[in-house]
C-alpha cells in the first residue's frame, strides 16, 4: 500500500510503467503489499525478511536492493543513513500476481551504541523503494533509530531481492 503518510508521493502518476526485456514490467509501489516476516536474532542485530507481495492482476519483475530508511514524525521524515546494500545484486525474480519475494533486512541493536553516538530518536516505521522506483511504501514498525548519519557501522543493511 502507497501512502503519503511517511512523505511518499501517490504511486498513481501518468508515467507509463517500465518494461522488462522478457515484456513484464518492474514492480511498482502500487503493485504491492509489503510487510515485515518473523526474524531471527544475533550478534547485536535482528535479522527480518521484507516480504514483497505482487498485489496487481499482472505479472511483473523485480531485481536488486530495495531503498530502506527508518522514518519519524507526521511527516515522514528520515533517520539517520538509509540501509547499507549488502552482497551483489541478484538475479530479476518474476512474481504472479500472488506471489512473493523477499529481501533480507538487518536491524542493528541501536543502544548498542553510546547515546551521544547515536542520538537515539523513535522511529514510526520504514520507507521502502522498490529497485528502479521513485515512489515508495510505508511499513510500520515502531522503535528507536540513530539519527547521527556518521554511526561508526550501518544501523540497518539489506540484501538483494530474491525468491521467498
Amino acid at each position: 500500500m502507497t501512502t503519503s503518510e511517511a512523505g511518499s508521493k501517490d504511486s498513481s502518476s501518468t508515467v507509463p510503467a517500465s518494461t522488462t526485456p522478457d515484456g513484464d514490467r518492474l514492480c511498482q509501489a502500487g503493485d504491492v503489499k509489503l510487510a515485515l516476516g518473523q526474524g531471527d536474532a544475533g550478534a547485536g542485530s535482528v535479522y527480518r525478511p521484507l516480504l514483497i507481495t505482487n498485489d496487481s492482476s499482472a505479472p511483473c519483475e523485480i531485481q536488486g536492493f530495495p531503498g530502506v530508511s527508518y522514518v519519524a514524525g507526521d511527516d515522514g521524515h528520515q533517520v539517520g543513513e538509509a540501509a547499507y546494500r549488502e552482497g551483489t545484486k541478484g538475479a530479476p525474480v518474476r512474481l504472479a500476481p500472488g506471489q512473493t519475494a523477499a529481501a533480507d533486512i538487518q536491524f542493528v541493536n541501536v543502544h548498542n551504541y553510546p547515546e551521544s553516538v547515536c542520538r537515539p530518536s523513535p522511529v514510526r516505521g520504514l520507507r521502502i523503494y522498490l529497485p528502479q522506483e521513485t515512489d515508495s511504501n510505508f511499513v510500520p514498525m515502531p522503535g528507536t533509530g540513530c539519527a547521527n548519519t556518521d554511526l561508526p557501522g550501518n544501523q540497518l543493511a539489506v540484501k538483494t531481492v530474491h525468491r521467498a
